[in-house]
Protein backbone atom coordinates (compact mmCIF):
# COMPACT_ATOMS: atom_id res chain seq x y z
CA UNK A 1 0.00 0.00 0.00
CA UNK A 2 1.42 3.38 -0.95
CA UNK A 3 2.20 5.83 1.84
CA UNK A 4 -0.41 8.39 0.76
CA UNK A 5 -3.14 5.72 0.95
CA UNK A 6 -1.92 4.60 4.39
CA UNK A 7 -1.85 8.18 5.69
CA UNK A 8 -5.34 8.82 4.31
CA UNK A 9 -6.56 5.65 6.03
CA UNK A 10 -5.03 6.76 9.33
CA UNK A 11 -6.59 10.22 8.95
CA UNK A 12 -10.02 8.62 8.44
CA UNK A 13 -9.46 6.48 11.54
CA UNK A 14 -8.50 9.55 13.59
CA UNK A 15 -11.62 11.44 12.54
CA UNK A 16 -13.78 8.47 13.50
CA UNK A 17 -12.13 7.71 16.86
CA UNK A 18 -10.86 10.95 18.35
CA UNK A 19 -14.09 11.73 20.19
CA UNK A 20 -13.62 8.42 22.04
CA UNK A 21 -9.92 8.95 22.84
CA UNK A 22 -9.60 10.56 26.26
CA UNK A 23 -5.96 10.16 27.39
CA UNK A 24 -2.41 10.67 26.18
CA UNK A 25 -1.78 6.95 26.45
CA UNK A 26 -4.75 6.19 24.19
CA UNK A 27 -3.54 8.81 21.72
CA UNK A 28 -0.17 7.06 21.51
CA UNK A 29 -1.65 3.65 20.81
CA UNK A 30 -4.44 4.72 18.47
CA UNK A 31 -2.73 7.50 16.49
CA UNK A 32 1.05 7.78 17.03
CA UNK A 33 2.15 4.15 16.86
CA UNK A 34 0.23 3.57 13.59
CA UNK A 35 2.05 6.60 12.14
CA UNK A 36 5.40 5.11 13.18
CA UNK A 37 4.38 1.85 11.51
CA UNK A 38 3.58 3.75 8.30
CA UNK A 39 7.16 5.02 8.38
CA UNK A 40 8.24 1.39 8.13
CA UNK A 41 9.33 0.85 11.74
CA UNK A 42 7.93 -2.04 13.77
CA UNK A 43 6.39 -0.42 16.85
CA UNK A 44 6.43 -3.82 18.58
CA UNK A 45 10.12 -4.48 17.96
CA UNK A 46 12.18 -3.04 20.86
CA UNK A 47 15.23 -2.97 18.60
CA UNK A 48 13.48 -0.45 16.35
CA UNK A 49 11.04 1.44 18.57
CA UNK A 50 11.94 1.89 22.25
CA UNK A 51 9.12 3.17 24.48
CA UNK A 52 9.91 5.25 27.56
CA UNK A 53 13.43 5.86 26.29
CA UNK A 54 15.88 7.04 28.98
CA UNK A 55 19.21 8.77 28.34
CA UNK A 56 21.86 10.03 30.77
CA UNK A 57 20.94 13.62 31.57
CA UNK A 58 23.62 14.21 34.18
CA UNK A 59 22.11 15.33 37.46
CA UNK A 60 18.54 14.98 36.22
CA UNK A 61 17.81 11.25 36.41
CA UNK A 62 14.75 9.25 35.51
CA UNK A 63 13.35 11.51 32.79
CA UNK A 64 12.04 9.67 29.78
CA UNK A 65 10.98 10.53 26.28
CA UNK A 66 7.96 8.63 24.94
CA UNK A 67 9.67 6.82 22.05
CA UNK A 68 13.03 6.55 20.37
CA UNK A 69 13.23 5.12 16.86
CA UNK A 70 16.45 3.18 16.29
CA UNK A 71 18.39 2.22 13.21
CA UNK A 72 21.62 0.21 13.29
CA UNK A 73 21.64 0.37 17.08
CA UNK A 74 21.48 4.18 17.28
CA UNK A 75 18.50 6.46 17.95
CA UNK A 76 17.60 8.42 14.81
CA UNK A 77 14.34 10.08 15.94
CA UNK A 78 13.13 10.83 19.47
CA UNK A 79 9.39 11.29 19.90
CA UNK A 80 7.40 13.15 22.53
CA UNK A 81 3.62 12.66 22.56
CA UNK A 82 0.73 14.68 23.91
CA UNK A 83 -2.99 13.97 24.07
CA UNK A 84 -4.75 14.83 20.81
CA UNK A 85 -6.70 17.45 22.77
CA UNK A 86 -3.51 19.33 23.76
CA UNK A 87 -1.84 22.04 21.71
CA UNK A 88 1.80 21.46 20.89
CA UNK A 89 4.43 23.64 22.52
CA UNK A 90 8.15 22.95 22.79
CA UNK A 91 8.41 25.04 25.97
CA UNK A 92 9.92 22.82 28.69
CA UNK A 93 9.87 19.91 26.25
CA UNK A 94 12.00 16.93 27.19
CA UNK A 95 13.06 16.83 23.55
CA UNK A 96 15.38 19.81 24.12
CA UNK A 97 17.15 18.06 26.97
CA UNK A 98 17.39 14.70 25.22
CA UNK A 99 18.47 16.03 21.87
CA UNK A 100 22.02 17.01 22.80
CA UNK A 101 22.80 13.82 24.76
CA UNK A 102 21.81 11.41 21.97
CA UNK A 103 23.24 10.99 18.50
CA UNK A 104 19.92 11.74 16.88
CA UNK A 105 19.51 14.69 14.51
CA UNK A 106 15.71 14.63 14.59
CA UNK A 107 13.02 15.12 17.19
CA UNK A 108 9.26 14.74 16.73
CA UNK A 109 6.63 16.44 18.86
CA UNK A 110 3.07 15.24 18.19
CA UNK A 111 -0.43 14.92 19.56
CA UNK A 112 -1.27 12.26 16.98
CA UNK A 113 -2.89 14.80 14.67
CA UNK A 114 -0.39 17.65 14.45
CA UNK A 115 3.24 16.70 13.84
CA UNK A 116 6.33 18.89 14.27
CA UNK A 117 9.78 17.69 13.17
CA UNK A 118 12.86 19.44 14.56
CA UNK A 119 16.59 19.31 13.85
CA UNK A 120 19.66 21.45 14.71
CA UNK A 121 20.00 23.93 11.85
CA UNK A 122 20.76 26.97 14.04
CA UNK A 123 23.26 25.44 16.48
CA UNK A 124 24.81 22.01 16.11
CA UNK A 125 23.60 19.45 18.68
CA UNK A 126 21.02 21.95 19.98
CA UNK A 127 17.44 21.44 18.89
CA UNK A 128 15.95 24.36 16.98
CA UNK A 129 13.05 26.19 18.60
CA UNK A 130 11.02 26.06 15.38
CA UNK A 131 10.14 22.89 13.44
CA UNK A 132 11.34 22.56 9.86
CA UNK A 133 8.40 20.32 8.97
CA UNK A 134 4.92 20.75 10.39
CA UNK A 135 1.61 19.24 9.28
CA UNK A 136 -1.89 18.16 10.24
CA UNK A 137 -2.24 14.49 9.29
CA UNK A 138 -5.95 15.02 8.56
CA UNK A 139 -5.18 17.74 6.04
CA UNK A 140 -2.14 16.59 4.07
CA UNK A 141 -0.94 17.97 0.76
CA UNK A 142 1.05 16.00 -1.79
CA UNK A 143 4.31 17.91 -1.25
CA UNK A 144 4.07 17.25 2.51
CA UNK A 145 3.59 13.52 1.92
CA UNK A 146 6.78 13.58 -0.15
CA UNK A 147 8.63 15.08 2.83
CA UNK A 148 7.18 12.52 5.25
CA UNK A 149 8.32 9.75 2.90
CA UNK A 150 11.94 10.81 3.48
CA UNK A 151 11.61 9.57 7.07
CA UNK A 152 10.54 6.12 5.92
CA UNK A 153 12.88 3.35 6.99
CA UNK A 154 13.67 2.48 3.37
CA UNK A 155 14.52 6.08 2.46
CA UNK A 156 16.08 7.45 5.65
CA UNK A 157 19.24 9.44 4.91
CA UNK A 158 20.36 11.88 7.62
CA UNK A 159 22.43 14.15 5.38
CA UNK A 160 19.72 14.34 2.73
CA UNK A 161 17.00 15.21 5.24
CA UNK A 162 19.11 17.79 7.09
CA UNK A 163 20.12 19.43 3.82
CA UNK A 164 16.48 19.59 2.73
CA UNK A 165 15.37 20.76 6.19
CA UNK A 166 17.10 24.08 5.70
CA UNK A 167 15.11 24.73 2.50
CA UNK A 168 11.86 23.65 4.15
CA UNK A 169 12.48 25.95 7.10
CA UNK A 170 13.00 29.02 4.94
CA UNK A 171 10.21 28.15 2.51
CA UNK A 172 7.80 27.88 5.46
CA UNK A 173 8.92 31.25 6.85
CA UNK A 174 8.76 32.93 3.43
CA UNK A 175 5.22 31.60 2.88
CA UNK A 176 4.21 33.11 6.23
CA UNK A 177 5.68 36.45 5.18
CA UNK A 178 3.87 36.32 1.84
CA UNK A 179 0.59 35.56 3.61
CA UNK A 180 1.13 38.49 5.98
CA UNK A 181 1.96 40.87 3.12
CA UNK A 182 -1.09 39.81 1.13
CA UNK A 183 -3.38 40.44 4.09
CA UNK A 184 -1.77 43.71 5.14
CA UNK A 185 1.00 45.01 2.84
CA UNK A 186 3.91 46.65 4.66
CA UNK A 187 5.47 49.93 3.56
CA UNK A 188 8.51 48.08 2.20
CA UNK A 189 6.38 45.67 0.18
CA UNK A 190 4.24 48.52 -1.16
CA UNK A 191 7.25 50.63 -2.14
CA UNK A 192 8.75 47.67 -4.01
CA UNK A 193 5.95 47.95 -6.58
CA UNK A 194 5.12 51.64 -6.30
CA UNK A 195 8.69 52.57 -7.23
CA UNK A 196 8.26 50.65 -10.49
CA UNK A 197 5.11 52.44 -11.63
CA UNK A 198 4.87 55.79 -9.82
CA UNK A 199 7.00 58.64 -11.12
CA UNK A 200 6.34 61.12 -8.32
CA UNK A 201 7.70 61.28 -4.79
CA UNK A 202 6.53 58.48 -2.52
CA UNK A 203 5.13 60.49 0.34
CA UNK A 204 3.49 58.77 3.30
CA UNK A 205 0.07 59.55 1.85
CA UNK A 206 0.99 58.07 -1.55
CA UNK A 207 2.34 54.90 0.07
CA UNK A 208 -0.91 54.48 2.01
CA UNK A 209 -2.91 54.84 -1.22
CA UNK A 210 -0.69 52.31 -2.97
CA UNK A 211 -1.13 49.72 -0.20
CA UNK A 212 -4.72 49.15 -1.30
CA UNK A 213 -3.69 49.14 -4.99
CA UNK A 214 -0.91 46.64 -4.38
CA UNK A 215 -3.20 44.35 -2.38
CA UNK A 216 -5.88 44.42 -5.09
CA UNK A 217 -3.31 43.90 -7.86
CA UNK A 218 -1.76 40.87 -6.17
CA UNK A 219 -5.15 39.31 -5.45
CA UNK A 220 -6.30 39.90 -9.04
CA UNK A 221 -3.04 38.43 -10.35
CA UNK A 222 -3.53 35.28 -8.24
CA UNK A 223 -7.16 34.97 -9.34
CA UNK A 224 -6.17 35.38 -12.99
CA UNK A 225 -3.56 32.64 -12.64
CA UNK A 226 -6.11 30.32 -11.02
CA UNK A 227 -8.65 31.05 -13.77
CA UNK A 228 -6.02 30.45 -16.47
CA UNK A 229 -5.26 27.05 -14.99
CA UNK A 230 -8.94 26.20 -14.68
CA UNK A 231 -9.59 27.24 -18.27
CA UNK A 232 -6.59 25.22 -19.45
CA UNK A 233 -7.89 22.18 -17.55
CA UNK A 234 -11.38 22.66 -19.00
CA UNK A 235 -9.90 23.01 -22.47
CA UNK A 236 -8.02 19.73 -22.05
CA UNK A 237 -11.21 18.06 -20.82
CA UNK A 238 -13.11 19.39 -23.86
CA UNK A 239 -10.45 18.05 -26.20
CA UNK A 240 -10.60 14.70 -24.40
CA UNK A 241 -14.39 14.58 -24.77
CA UNK A 242 -14.12 15.45 -28.46
CA UNK A 243 -11.58 12.66 -28.94
CA UNK A 244 -13.91 10.24 -27.16
CA UNK A 245 -16.79 11.33 -29.40
CA UNK A 246 -14.65 10.73 -32.49
CA UNK A 247 -13.74 7.27 -31.21
CA UNK A 248 -17.42 6.62 -30.49
CA UNK A 249 -18.35 7.68 -34.01
CA UNK A 250 -15.63 5.42 -35.41
CA UNK A 251 -17.05 2.54 -33.35
CA UNK A 252 -20.56 3.33 -34.60
CA UNK A 253 -19.32 3.07 -38.17
CA UNK A 254 -18.35 -0.53 -37.43
CA UNK A 255 -21.91 -1.41 -36.33
CA UNK A 256 -24.02 -3.33 -38.85
CA UNK A 257 -27.75 -3.48 -38.13
CA UNK A 258 -29.17 -6.79 -39.32
CA UNK A 259 -32.65 -7.45 -40.71
CA UNK A 260 -33.26 -9.83 -37.79
CA UNK A 261 -32.59 -6.99 -35.31
CA UNK A 262 -34.99 -4.73 -37.19
CA UNK A 263 -37.62 -7.50 -37.10
CA UNK A 264 -37.12 -7.79 -33.35
CA UNK A 265 -37.56 -4.03 -33.05
CA UNK A 266 -40.83 -4.22 -35.00
CA UNK A 267 -42.13 -6.90 -32.63
CA UNK A 268 -41.38 -4.67 -29.60
CA UNK A 269 -43.11 -1.75 -31.33
CA UNK A 270 -46.13 -3.95 -32.05
CA UNK A 271 -46.35 -4.86 -28.35
CA UNK A 272 -45.89 -1.34 -26.97
CA UNK A 273 -47.78 0.75 -29.54
CA UNK A 274 -51.02 0.14 -27.64
CA UNK A 275 -49.55 2.14 -24.74
CA UNK A 276 -46.98 4.40 -26.45
CA UNK A 277 -46.79 6.45 -29.64
CA UNK A 278 -44.50 4.71 -32.13
CA UNK A 279 -42.37 7.88 -32.35
CA UNK A 280 -41.27 7.40 -28.73
CA UNK A 281 -39.91 3.88 -29.30
CA UNK A 282 -36.40 4.26 -30.70
CA UNK A 283 -33.56 1.83 -31.33
CA UNK A 284 -29.82 2.30 -31.03
CA UNK A 285 -27.54 -0.37 -32.38
CA UNK A 286 -24.11 -0.91 -30.79
CA UNK A 287 -21.32 -3.44 -31.18
CA UNK A 288 -22.48 -5.17 -27.97
CA UNK A 289 -26.26 -5.18 -28.32
CA UNK A 290 -29.30 -3.77 -30.11
CA UNK A 291 -30.97 -1.36 -27.66
CA UNK A 292 -34.59 -0.24 -27.72
CA UNK A 293 -35.22 2.94 -25.74
CA UNK A 294 -38.09 5.17 -24.67
CA UNK A 295 -37.71 8.74 -26.02
CA UNK A 296 -34.21 7.94 -27.33
CA UNK A 297 -32.97 8.18 -23.72
CA UNK A 298 -30.22 5.85 -22.53
CA UNK A 299 -31.66 6.06 -19.02
CA UNK A 300 -34.95 4.58 -20.25
CA UNK A 301 -34.07 1.21 -21.77
CA UNK A 302 -37.13 -0.82 -22.74
CA UNK A 303 -35.13 -3.91 -23.64
CA UNK A 304 -31.96 -5.05 -25.36
CA UNK A 305 -31.60 -7.70 -28.03
CA UNK A 306 -28.46 -9.82 -28.33
CA UNK A 307 -28.85 -11.60 -31.67
CA UNK A 308 -25.41 -11.71 -33.26
CA UNK A 309 -23.39 -13.96 -30.98
CA UNK A 310 -24.63 -17.43 -31.88
CA UNK A 311 -27.04 -17.76 -28.93
CA UNK A 312 -29.84 -15.22 -28.75
CA UNK A 313 -30.90 -13.26 -25.67
CA UNK A 314 -33.29 -10.52 -24.63
CA UNK A 315 -32.46 -8.20 -21.73
CA UNK A 316 -35.40 -6.97 -19.66
CA UNK A 317 -35.42 -4.29 -16.95
CA UNK A 318 -37.28 -4.52 -13.63
CA UNK A 319 -38.48 -1.81 -11.22
CA UNK A 320 -34.91 -1.18 -10.04
CA UNK A 321 -33.78 -0.87 -13.66
CA UNK A 322 -31.45 -3.81 -13.19
CA UNK A 323 -30.89 -5.95 -16.29
CA UNK A 324 -32.01 -9.57 -16.58
CA UNK A 325 -30.57 -11.39 -19.61
CA UNK A 326 -32.83 -14.23 -20.83
CA UNK A 327 -32.04 -16.80 -23.54
CA UNK A 328 -34.50 -17.01 -26.48
CA UNK A 329 -34.59 -19.45 -29.39
CA UNK A 330 -35.84 -16.88 -31.92
CA UNK A 331 -37.17 -13.34 -32.07
CA UNK A 332 -40.71 -14.75 -31.95
CA UNK A 333 -40.07 -15.50 -28.26
CA UNK A 334 -40.16 -11.73 -27.62
CA UNK A 335 -43.97 -11.99 -27.61
CA UNK A 336 -43.71 -14.07 -24.42
CA UNK A 337 -42.43 -11.02 -22.55
CA UNK A 338 -45.27 -8.65 -23.45
CA UNK A 339 -46.21 -8.16 -19.78
CA UNK A 340 -42.64 -7.29 -18.73
CA UNK A 341 -42.17 -4.83 -21.60
CA UNK A 342 -45.44 -3.05 -20.79
CA UNK A 343 -44.51 -2.87 -17.09
CA UNK A 344 -41.15 -1.31 -17.94
CA UNK A 345 -42.80 1.30 -20.15
CA UNK A 346 -45.34 2.03 -17.41
CA UNK A 347 -42.51 2.47 -14.90
CA UNK A 348 -41.02 5.36 -16.87
CA UNK A 349 -44.42 6.92 -17.34
CA UNK A 350 -44.97 6.78 -13.56
CA UNK A 351 -41.65 8.55 -13.00
CA UNK A 352 -42.78 11.35 -15.30
CA UNK A 353 -46.24 11.58 -13.74
CA UNK A 354 -46.04 10.49 -10.09
CA UNK A 355 -49.29 10.00 -8.28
Amino acid sequence: MEMNIQLKSLADKINQLKSKIETEESTKHAFVLPFINILGYDAFNPLEVVPEFTADLGLKKGEKVDYAIFQNGEPIIIVECKSWKEKLTVHNSQLFRYFHVTKTRFALLTNGINYQFFTDLDDQNKMDEKPFLEFDICNLKENTINEIAKFHKANFDVDNIVSNASSLKYIKEIKKQISTELENPSNEFTKLFANKVYTGRLTEKVVEEFKDLVQKSVNQFINDKINDRLNAALSKETIKQQDEEIISLEDDNKVVTTEEELDGYRIVVAILRRKLPISRIVYRDTQSYFGILLDDNNRKPLCRLHLNGGKKYISLFNNNKSEAKIAISSIDDIYQYEKELLETAALYETELNPV
